[in-house]
């Protein structure tokens, strides 16, 4: 069987990319983290042109006004989102874009709880589920993620466990793209620090874990089996996490600083995880089916 992206895939994902690098680029996503440190605000435009390019509409059929595409090519879009760190409840509102009214065209903005926490509550226009009893949390371990805690939390839906792995494989090539060409450009002792075994053994750890959750997360947008979807989450969760750490490590000092944007991968990637589900509950999916 045959799992890589077709030609128009792959038209969608660099197309994809090229709009998120030209209206959300790095100078962008420092703006919007600079701006959070005071009120962490959506930004609405950027919200309505993601709608207007098709990105909550790609899975609806043209007949309702969507773009009449499936999940796979979903999960492309998404892993680009991932790459781009863009903010939001991407996931919520793609999910809801077949039954509330504007959040396929993004003129509306739709929040669910998953896992206990509802990311963008006060930004939202549509809160999706129970969210009784919710508390902001003073301080996010992402800037540009708000989070509300919900005293109980159901697992989400396989979907937006799937969606929000596929984020998590765009956040872990970002990394590794990242840690790459600091090694390269980076010299200590007359040479670059990529020449050095160890930097060389992290890099090379990044990229297998980078390949190994990417065809885990293809395979299970063409298979829509939720076991599978269990596997992703845990390989792509991994491969973040890990891999903003290891990218931290290839950078030295400088990735503890502010100013570098390896500590918004890794912080991202944290709160990814708890919202796409927690680890333990996709351990016993693999375990049951086991």
């Amino acid at each position: 069987m045959h799992f890589q992206p077709t030609d128009d895939q792959r038209a969608l994902r660099d197309g994809t990319r090229e709009l998120l690098e030209g209206r959300f680029g790095r100078d962008a996503l420092r703006a919007s983290v600079d701006a959070a440190a005071a009120v962490p605000a959506l930004d609405r435009a950027l919200w309505r042109e993601l709608g207007a390019a098709g990105l909550f509409s790609l899975c609806l059929p043209q007949s309702a006004g969507g773009v009449g595409l499936g999940l796979p090519e979903a999960v492309l879009v998404f892993e680009e989102c991932g790459r781009a760190l863009v903010p939001g409840p991407l996931v919520a509102t793609f999910l809801a874009a077949g039954g509330v009214e504007g959040a396929a065209t993004g003129d509306v903005v739709v929040t669910a709880p998953y896992a206990g926490l509802v990311p963008w509550m006060d930004a939202a226009d549509v809160v999706r589920g129970d969210v009784t009893g919710a508390e902001a949390l003073a301080a996010p371990v992402d800037p540009l993620t708000p989070l509300h805690r919900l005293p109980g939390g159901a697992p989400p839906p396989w979907r937006a466990t799937l969606l929000y792995a596929a984020e998590q494989l765009g956040s872990a090539g970002r990394t590794l793209a990242m840690a790459v060409q600091h090694a390269r450009d980076r010299e200590q002792f007359g040479q670059p620090v990529g020449a050095f075994q160890a930097v060389k053994h992290l890099c090379a750890e990044m990229l297998v874990r980078v390949e190994i959750a990417r065809a885990a997360v293809y395979a299970a947008a063409v298979t829509e089996d939720p076991v599978e979807v269990a596997a992703a989450k845990l390989l792509a969760d991994e491969a973040a996490v890990r891999g903003a750490r290891d990218c931290l490590q290839v950078h030295g000092g400088m990735g503890f600083t502010w100013e570098a944007d390896v500590h918004l991968h890794l912080k991202r990637a944290w709160v990814r995880a708890e919202l796409g589900g927690r680890a333990r509950d996709a351990e016993e999916v693999l375990a049951a089916a086991l």
